[in-house]
């Protein structure tokens, strides 16, 4: 019952973090694409690296 809890919580949140990155204009599309599919594939440590180092540089 807890991992599918778990599970659900990382998968709204990486679901967050492709809408935000998105929304970033100044990236080219390409570089959408490898960031949100970077995301989705490594769930909770793609999420952290996109949200801890990613998020603030662009």
């Amino acid at each position: 019952m807890l991992a599918k809890i778990v599970y659900i919580v990382g998968l709204i949140a990486a679901i967050w973090c492709v809408i935000d990155i998105f929304k970033k204009p100044k990236l080219n599309i390409l570089w959408k694409i490898v960031l949100s599919i970077a995301v989705l594939s490594f769930s909770w440590i793609g999420l952290l690296v996109y949200y801890f180092l990613v998020r603030d540089r662009i």
